[in-house]
C-alpha cells in the first residue's frame, strides 16, 4: 500500500486518496490489538471469531490491492515489450475498474470500522507483544538421542515381544496406551530399531495409520514395506487380503500400527486375519490414546505409557534449552526453568517445544514472562491445545505465525518438503521482501526457526511432519480457512474457506462441487500421497476434464494451483490467464503437450513445475513476459527440443534446471549471461551449437556460486573437437559445484580447472561418452569426490599419475576397456572407503576377474557385467573381498563355474543374470527336450547342489519371481526339497514356495511344526541357468536370482519326489 509504485498508479487512475487513507489507519488500528487477540483466541471464543472475521476481511482486503498491483504490473510489462493493444490503456476500461475497485474498498472499509469498534467491547488492549522470533540452533534437536527416561518402558515392550504366551494360531499383539505428546511414538520407535528386535524378526513393517482407519490403504502400505507389489493396487478386498497373508506365510514378523484411533472390530477382525499365516512369534504393536482399541484389537499385553519422572523432565529440557544441555552456568534460571517445567505435566512434547523456545532467550525476565503467561491455564480437554504449544506460537513472529498456520492444510501425518513448502509459503505472501535476503532465504530461517520450536519433526533426509497436537495448534489457528481432504467428510467447503489440499486418488468429482461456493480460494494444492496405489485412472482421467475445463474458470483468486499426477491432463484452458493472482503452478507428472499463450498474461507467476511431463513440446511464445517467474522445474521434459525466446529478460530466475543452447538469437546460450541468480540445479545442452567459447565464457559461471549441480553435453560427435575444449575451459564454474556432468565431450583432453584444487566441494563426477579423450584429470586432487562414473571413454588408458581421491566410495566404469586392461595399477587398495564398484566392459581378452589385488577389501558391492569371454570368477581376487555383501554378475554368457570354496563369507545376496553357459541351461534344454519328462533328475540334482552349496546355513535363500509361466516344481516335490535340505545340513530348515502359480495356496502345502532357519525356494523368473559348485561356499548367503530370457514353459511332475530323495 504504501509502494510508490502503487500509490502513483492509484493516483494516476484518479482513485480516491481518502479511501486509501483511511484503510490504512483502519488497519493500523486493528494492528495494535491483533497480538493480544492472538493470546487470547485460545480461551475467549468471541475473540477468536472477531479474529477470524478480520482475517477474512485482510484476505479480501490483500485480494483488492493484489489487483490494483497487478493491473500496474501489466501496464509496465506492455510498455517494456511493447504490447500494441491493452485494455489497461482503454480508457473505458479504466473508468469501470475505478468504480469497481472504490465499491469494493468502501464495503471493506465497512467491514473493518465495525470489526475496530468491537475490539474494546471484548477486553481487546493495544500493544501487547511478544518479542519477535529468531533463527534458533538445530543441531541436537532433531538427534534420536535426546530421549529421557523411557529405558525401563524400552525393556518391558521387548520382553513382550521375545515372549511366547500367545497360541499358535494367534498373533501377539502389544498396545502402547497414553495421551498425546506423551512419546508413545517415540517409544516405539526405540524398539523398532534396536538390534535385538532386528535380529529377532525376519521381517518388520511401520504403518502409520491415523484416522480414519482404512483397511485398504493399511494392506497396500504393508504389502509394499514387506517388497510385495503384486495386486498392491486392487480393490478388491479379498484378493488383498490373499495376497497379505500369502505374503507372511512362515515369516516371523513385526508390524507396528503407529496412531490407531478406530475401535470398530469389523476392521481388526478383516486385518488380523491376514496375519494368521505368519510364524509362531510374530508380533503387532499398536499405538493409541484409547483403552478402547487395545480391547477391540485384543491386546495380549497393554502398556499404560505414563509421564516422565521429575529429574527425566528437567534432564530432557536441559538438552533443548542449554547449550549441550549444561546449566551450571544460569543457576537462577535453572530455579524458573524447573518451575516450568512442572507445568509441562511430564509431557516430552511439551517439554521439548518449551526448552527449544527458551533456548534463544537466556534472559531471566523473558523466562518469568513465560512461566507467568495465562496460556498454561489453557485445558487440553476443552481446547485440545497443549499449552507449552500454544506458548510456542504466541513468541513467533506475525509472518511466522501465519506460515505455521497455513501447514493446517497438510492431513495429520503427512510428509512435507522443506523446498516445497517455502515456495508456497512465498506464493501466498508470507515471506516478506529482506534487503539482504531472498524471499527463499527468509523462508528458510522460518522454517528452520519452527524446527528449532518441534513444531515440526525430520521424519527422513528430505522430509518433515507435525505431531497430531502440533497439526491440531494449527487446525485450531486456521479452521475457518484452510481445509484438507480428510476434513471434508465432516466440515463443509464454505465461502471463507481460502486454502484446499486434496488427494486426485480419493477426492471425489461431485466434491469439486462445492468450490463454486468458495470462489475466494486462495490454494487448491493436490497431495499426491497415494500416488503408489491409483487404482482408477478412469476416475482420475473424469476428474481430471472436471479439474480443467470447469473449475479453474470460477476460481479467479487462485495463488496456488497443483494438478501435479494428473495424468491424464494434456491442456489447460485458455481462461487460465484471467487467474491474474496465481504465484504457483505445479502440472508435474502429468501429460501436457503444450501451455496456452495466455499463460503468458501471468505475471505474478513465481514458480512453474513442468517436472517429468514427458510428452511437454513447447513453450508458448512469450514466456519473456512472465518477469517474477523465480523457478522453473523442467527435469525429465525429454520431449522439449528448444527453449522459449529471449530467457535472458527472466531476471529473477533462481532455478532453471535445463538450458537448450540453440544457434539463432534469443536462443542461443548469451541468455543464460543475464540469468546471474541461477542456483540448484542446471543443465546446460547441445553445447555444440556454440559457435565461439567467448560466448560461453561471456556465461561467467565462475560467478554462479549457489550453483551445486551442473550438467554440460554435446551431442555425440564422431570428430575430435578443439572447439569442446575451448567452450569446456570457458565454462567453469564455482568452486562450490558439488556435482558434475560431463557428456558428450569430443575434445582429446580435459581443461585444467577440472580436477583442480579449488573444487574441493565436488562430491560426484560423470565423464561420459568423451569419445576422443585420451587421458583423465587428476581425480586425486578432488578431496571431497565420493562418487565417480566413467562411460564410454574408449580412448582412456589409464587414471592420472596422482592417483585417485582416498574419500571415493562409489565407482562405475563401463565401456572403457582400454582402462580397464590397465587394472593391476589402478591402486584401488588405498580407497579405504570405497564400498560399490561396478565393472561392464566388451573386451574379449578376460577369461577371469577380479584378480588378487585389484578390489579393496573395504567393498560391499561388486557388479560385473558384460564380458563376453569371461569363464570363471578368480578365487584368489574374490577370497580377500571380506566384507563383499552382495554380488551381481550380468550378461556374461561364457560363464562357466563359481569358485569352489572360495566365496565370501560375508556374502549375503548373489543374483546371476543371462550367463547362459551354465550348468543349468543345459540340463534344462534337455529336460525340455525330453518333452518334460520328470525322470530325469539332472535339473533338480544341480540346483539342490548349488542351494545347499551356498546356502546350507543361511537365513533366507531365495529364487525371486514374479512370472506364472515356470514352475521349479509342485507342492510334493517342494515338500521332499524341505526333507532333503535339512537331512543333509543337520539343521531345521523349511523350504517353502509360492505356489498361486500353479492354482495352490499356500496352506496347501505341509509345514513343520518346530521353527529354525529357513531356506525359501521360489520360482525362476525367466529360463535360467546355474553354475557349478560344491558344499562349501557363504554360509550367510541370503539371496540367490538366476534369469534368462526365454521361458521354460512346463514344470516337472510329480515323480521327482523320487528323485528328490535319491
Amino acid at each position: 500500500m504504501v509502494s510508490p509504485e502503487f500509490v502513483d498508479f492509484f493516483r494516476q487512475r484518479k482513485l480516491n486518496d481518502g479511501l486509501l487513507m483511511r484503510l490504512k489507519m483502519t488497519l493500523l488500528s486493528v494492528n495494535a490489538v491483533l497480538e493480544d487477540a492472538e493470546d487470547k483466541q485460545f480461551t475467549k471464543p468471541n475473540v477468536k471469531e472477531w479474529l477470524d472475521e478480520l482475517k477474512d476481511a485482510v484476505y479480501d482486503t490483500e485480494d483488492i490491492f493484489d489487483k490494483i498491483a497487478t493491473k500496474d504490473l501489466r501496464r509496465r510489462v506492455d510498455a517494456e515489450f511493447g504490447t500494441i493493444v491493452s485494455k489497461v490503456s482503454n480508457p473505458i476500461s479504466t473508468s469501470r475498474f475505478v468504480k469497481k475497485v472504490e465499491r469494493k474498498i468502501e464495503e471493506l472499509l465497512d467491514r473493518l470500522d465495525f470489526l475496530v469498534k468491537q475490539k474494546e467491547n471484548i477486553g481487546l488492549r493495544d500493544d501487547v507483544r511478544g518479542n519477535p522470533s529468531e533463527r534458533l540452533p538445530t543441531t541436537s534437536l532433531i538427534e534420536e538421542s535426546n530421549i529421557c527416561g523411557r529405558n525401563h518402558d524400552k525393556e518391558a515392550i521387548i520382553n513382550f515381544l521375545f515372549s511366547n504366551d500367545v497360541s499358535d494360531s494367534e498373533i501377539g499383539v502389544i498396545a502402547i496406551v497414553g495421551m498425546g505428546g506423551i512419546g508413545k511414538t517415540t517409544l516405539t520407535q526405540l524398539v523398532y530399531n534396536d538390534n535385538r528386535v532386528k535380529e529377532n524378526f525376519e521381517l518388520e513393517v511401520w504403518v502409520c495409520v491415523s484416522d480414519p482407519f482404512d483397511v485398504f490403504v493399511v494392506m497396500k502400505t504393508i504389502l509394499e514395506e514387506a517388497g510385495s507389489s503384486a495386486n498392491a493396487d486392487s480393490k478388491n478386498l479379498n484378493q488383498l487380503q490373499i495376497k497379505l497373508n500369502e505374503t507372511l506365510t512362515s515369516k516371523k514378523f513385526l508390524l507396528v500400527l503407529d496412531g490407531v484411533w478406530d475401535t470398530n472390530p469389523a476392521k481388526w477382525e478383516v486385518l488380523s486375519n491376514a496375519f494368521k499365516s505368519g510364524a509362531l512369534g510374530s508380533k503387532v504393536i499398536v499405538t493409541t490414546r484409547n483403552f478402547e482399541v487395545a480391547r477391540v484389537m485384543q491386546a495380549g499385553a497393554t502398556h499404560c505409557l505414563k509421564e516422565l519422572l521429575k529429574e527425566d523432565c528437567w534432564s530432557l529440557f536441559a538438552k533443548y534449552a542449554f547449550n549441550n544441555g549444561n546449566s551450571d552456568a544460569y543457576p537462577k534460571l535453572e530455579a524458573i526453568g524447573r518451575q516450568i517445567v512442572k507445568k509441562c505435566k511430564g509431557l516430552p512434547l511439551a517439554i521439548k517445544a518449551i526448552g527449544a523456545l527458551l533456548r534463544s532467550k537466556l534472559d531471566l525476565d523473558e523466562w518469568d514472562k513465560v512461566l507467568r503467561s495465562e496460556l498454561w491455564d489453557l485445558s487440553i480437554e476443552k481446547t485440545g491445545i497443549l499449552p507449552a504449544l500454544g506458548l510456542s506460537y504466541k513468541y513467533l513472529s506475525s509472518h511466522q505465525k501465519r506460515c505455521f498456520a497455513y501447514c493446517s492444510i497438510f492431513p495429520k501425518d503427512y510428509a512435507f518438503k522443506k523446498y516445497t513448502l517455502i515456495l508456497l509459503w512465498m506464493a501466498e505472501g508470507f515471506l516478506p521482501q529482506a534487503k539482504n535476503k531472498t524471499m527463499e532465504e527468509v523462508g528458510d530461517d522460518y522454517f528452520l526457526a519452527l524446527v528449532s520450536r518441534s513444531l515440526f519433526q525430520q521424519s527422513n533426509r528430505n522430509e518433515y511432519i507435525m505431531h497430531d497436537l502440533v497439526s491440531d495448534l494449527a487446525k485450531f489457528i486456521y479452521k475457518q480457512f484452510a481445509l484438507s481432504h480428510e476434513d471434508v467428510c465432516s466440515r463443509e467447503i464454505l465461502s471463507n474457506t481460502r486454502h484446499f489440499s486434496y488427494s486426485c486418488i480419493t477426492f471425489h468429482i461431485k466434491e469439486f462441487e462445492a468450490f463454486h461456493e468458495a470462489k475466494r480460494l486462495r490454494t487448491v494444492l493436490e497431495l499426491n500421497y497415494d500416488v503408489a496405489f491409483v487404482t482408477n485412472y478412469a476416475f482420475v482421467y473424469r476428474n481430471s476434464d472436471v479439474v480443467s475445463q470447469f473449475l479453474l474458470p470460477v476460481l479467479r483468486c487462485l495463488r496456488v494451483l497443483s494438478l501435479s499426477h494428473y495424468y491424464c491432463i494434456t491442456e489447460l484452458p485458455y481462461s487460465i490467464g484471467k487467474m491474474i493472482h496465481l504465484r504457483y503452478l505445479d502440472l508435474s507428472y502429468t501429460q501436457i503437450k503444450r501451455l496456452p499463450d495466455s499463460i503468458c498474461e501471468l505475471c505474478n507467476l513465481q514458480t512453474l513445475n513442468l517436472s517429468h511431463c514427458t510428452n511437454f513440446a513447447a513453450f508458448p511464445r512469450d514466456m519473456h513476459k512472465l518477469i517474477n517467474l523465480r523457478h522453473l522445474d523442467i527435469t525429465a521434459t525429454l520431449c522439449i527440443k528448444a527453449m522459449p525466446r529471449h530467457m535472458g529478460r527472466l531476471k529473477c530466475l533462481q532455478t532453471l534446471t535445463k538450458f537448450i543452447v540453440g544457434k539463432h538469437s534469443g536462443f542461443c546460450i548469451g541468455e543464460l549471461e543475464k540469468l546471474t541468480n541461477l542456483r540448484g540445479s542446471l543443465s546446460i545442452l547441445e553445447l555444440q551449437n556454440v559457435e565461439s567459447p567467448t560466448d560461453a565464457k561471456d556465461v561467467n559461471l565462475r560467478d554462479r556460486k549457489y550453483l551445486e549441480q551442473l550438467v554440460l553435453n554435446w551431442k555425440v560427435d564422431t570428430n575430435a573437437s578443439e572447439n569442446h575444449m575451448l567452450v569446456l575451459d570457458s565454462l567453469q564454474p564455482h568452486s562450490n559445484l558439488k556435482s558434475l556432468v560431463i557428456d558428450g565431450y569430443g575434445g582429446k583432453r580435459f581443461p585444467n580447472w577440472i580436477g583442480h584444487p579449488s573444487f574441493s566441494n565436488i562430491a560426484s563426477l560423470r565423464l561420459e561418452y568423451c569419445n576422443h579423450c585420451f587421458s583423465l584429470p587428476p581425480l586425486g586432487q578432488l578431496a571431497s569426490l565420493e562418487k565417480l562414473y566413467i562411460q564410454d571413454c574408449p580412448q582412456v588408458e589409464s587414471f592420472h599419475e596422482r592417483g585417485l581421491p582416498s574419500n571415493l566410495n562409489e565407482i562405475y566404469i563401463y565401456n572403457c576397456d582400454k582402462l580397464f586392461a590397465s587394472r593391476m595399477g589402478w591402486g584401488l587398495q588405498k580407497l579405504p572407503f570405497l564400498r560399490r564398484f561396478k565393472i561392464c566392459g566388451k573386451s574379449k581378452n578376460v577369461e577371469s576377474f577380479p584378480e588378487a589385488g585389484v578390489l579393496p577389501t573395504s567393498l560391499t558391492y561388486l557388479r560385473i557385467e558384460g564380458f563376453p569371454n569371461l569363464k570363471y570368477l578368480d578365487k584368489k581376487g574374490l577370497r580377500h573381498l571380506t566384507a563383499l555383501e552382495e554380488l551381481n554378475i550380468w550378461d556374461c554368457p561364457k560363464l562357466e563355474c563359481m569358485p569352489e570354496d572360495e566365496m565370501p563369507t560375508s556374502l549375503s545376496t548373489l543374483r546371476i543374470y543371462e550367463c547362459t553357459r551354465s550348468g543349468l541351461l543345459d540340463v534344462a534344454d534337455r529336460f525340455k527336450s525330453h518333452g518334460g519328462s520328470s525322470k530325469n533328475p539332472e535339473m533338480v540334482n544341480v540346483l539342490l547342489r548349488y542351494l545347499f552349496a551356498l546356502a546350507a546355513n543361511s537365513t533366507t535363500a531365495s529364487i525371486p519371481t514374479g512370472d506364472s509361466k515356470f514352475v521349479i516344481m509342485g507342492t510334493s516335490e517342494a515338500l521332499e526339497l524341505k526333507k532333503v535340505l535339512v537331512k543333509l545340513s543337520s539343521k531345521r530348515l523349511e523350504a517353502t514356495h509360492g505356489m498361486r502359480s500353479c492354482g495352490l495356496q499356500h496352506n496347501s502345502m505341509p509345514s513343520e511344526s518346530d521353527g529354525g532357519k529357513k531356506l525359501d525356494v521360489k520360482y525362476f523368473k525367466e529360463k535360467s541357468s546355474m553354475p557349478r559348485s560344491h558344499k562349501r561356499g557363504a554360509p550367510n548367503l541370503m539371496k540367490y536370482q538366476i534369469v534368462k530370457k526365454q521361458m521354460i514353459d512346463r514344470s516337472l511332475g510329480s515323480e521327482c519326489s523320487t528323485n528328490l530323495k535319491q
